[in-house]
């Protein structure tokens, strides 16, 4: 891996002309950013790759850099088991001086949302949540970028129908989902498409107590003989998945499933057995400078939690940097807005409406082409950057074709249409209050 050029800030600038000298950063306390992680529990296996490579990422800005604009960033973590009453319990027991909350599960993301609304905490839900929390003129403190669960299944139909849905007219697809928040996210869009494009739609869901025996879900699919089957699924569901396709010999081709069903790992279990398997990602795993940065200021001086440094190459570990890349650029961005290391919640809240992830930011910071360019804005909370397929190859996922892009022109009215239905529920709903867009 190259050696990463240093990232040249906006915050030095800002300091410079607000006043704000070199003594009053150096004496800043640090930034409160805490991650409700579950490094245990049925979803460990695939939370603890992505969650040490967020962790990581903050240890190597604070190792190389003394943190963000000369404030070192406190990551702490607060164990959930991706269970959604010990994520509140974690939000409570973390929302005091934190700066920003990252619930970590899509169950948790809809318990904590209206109370964020009161305590004026920003929620980052990176790829993950409620989708039409989108909709910064209902949702003004959430943020799911660089694109939504809905957004996702428009995407996996675009991949599968080679760019025209019209091509799925009378084929079935199957929606293998977790029976969660999260696995029922997709169908609206799915629904929605299929009636639009003439295709069947079967959704299928898989219990929590069922993701390691799936043989119910499997004798389905066979007696169904979907075209497609679109997996849906986190944790122990997927490789459960899998191994069932493997199994009853599901052609892998026709196999393809959201961003947090591509875990290296469980293909790896697979080997050629895998090969064709498609996974959607907004980051696609790779040789880049900031990953040479990781090693040498984490990983070589002992301050990681991985096992194995392989584990640093995986598509989980890398969207994980990515992930925490979104946080510390929002700390910039508002570092440099509000002329202050040393930010409050509703200044972070500010940074994350304005992220500008731009090709040449990648490349600044070392991560060209490793996560798709996106911004937000104040009543866009997502980006909808897009994402590409990776496909396993029996060794390694790579990519598989050029980005493909959700059909914002179907989602947006959706997305509209739920956030006023969620605000009328939960009335009185404040919106944007006094943070009305300008």
């Amino acid at each position: 891996m190259k050696s990463l050029t240093k990232f040249a800030t906006l915050i030095a600038a800002s300091t410079m002309l607000v006043g704000v000298g070199a003594a009053t950063v150096q004496a800043a306390d640090s930034l409160y950013t805490p991650n409700l992680t579950y490094r245990t529990g049925p979803f460990a296996a695939t939370g603890i790759p992505i969650m040490n490579g967020q962790r990581d990422y903050i240890n190597m800005l604070n190792a190389r850099d003394g943190g963000v604009g000369g404030v070192m960033i406190d990551f702490d973590e607060c164990e959930t088991s991706y269970n959604t009453n010990k994520g509140v319990e974690c939000y409570e027991k973390t929302k005091g001086d934190a700066i920003v909350t990252q619930p970590w599960s899509t169950g948790i993301t809809l318990q904590v949302l209206p109370r964020t609304n009161v305590d004026r905490i920003p929620i980052l839900a990176p790829g993950y949540g409620f989708s039409p929390m989108s909709d910064g003129n209902t949702f003004a403190w959430a943020f799911n970028p660089p694109v939504s669960y809905w957004d996702g299944a428009s995407m996996i139909l675009n991949g599968i129908s080679e760019g025209n849905l019209d091509n799925l007219k009378g084929k079935k697809v199957a929606l293998l989902h977790l029976d969660h928040p999260f696995g029922k996210e997709p169908i609206p869009v799915i629904k929605a498409l299929a009636e639009k494009h003439g295709f069947e739609f079967l959704p299928i869901p898989v219990g929590l107590k069922e993701m390691q025996n799936q043989s119910a879900q499997w004798l389905q699919i066979r007696r169904e003989r979907p075209d497609f089957v679109v997996m849906w699924g986190w944790g122990a569901m997927n490789a459960g998945a899998l191994t069932e396709a493997a199994k009853t010999r599901y052609p892998m081709d026709q196999f393809v499933g959201v961003w947090w069903s591509g875990h290296d790992a469980d293909l790896e279990a697979l080997g050629a057995k895998g090969k064709g398997y498609r996974s959607l990602s907004w980051n696609v795993p790779g040789n880049y400078p900031v990953m040479e940065d990781i090693k040498t200021h984490v990983v070589d001086a002992g301050n990681s939690m991985i096992e194995n440094a392989d584990e640093m190459d995986s598509t989980f570990y890398q969207r994980g940097v990515v992930m925490s890349m979104y946080l510390a650029e929002a700390i910039k961005e508002a570092q440099a807005k509000f002329g202050t290391a040393k930010i409050n919640a509703e200044q972070m809240r500010w940074g994350l409406e304005n992220l500008d992830i731009s090709e040449e930011k990648l490349a600044s910071l070392g991560m060209a082409g490793m996560t798709t360019p996106f911004s937000t804005s104040c009543s866009n909370h997502t980006g909808h950057g897009g994402a590409w397929m990776l496909r396993w190859d029996g060794e390694q996922f790579v990519q598989d074709g050029d980005m493909l892009s959700p059909d914002r022109d179907l989602i947006m009215p959706m997305e509209a249409e739920k956030a006023a239905e969620y605000a009328k529920n939960n009335a009185p709903w404040p919106g944007r209050g006094d943070l009305a867009c300008d």
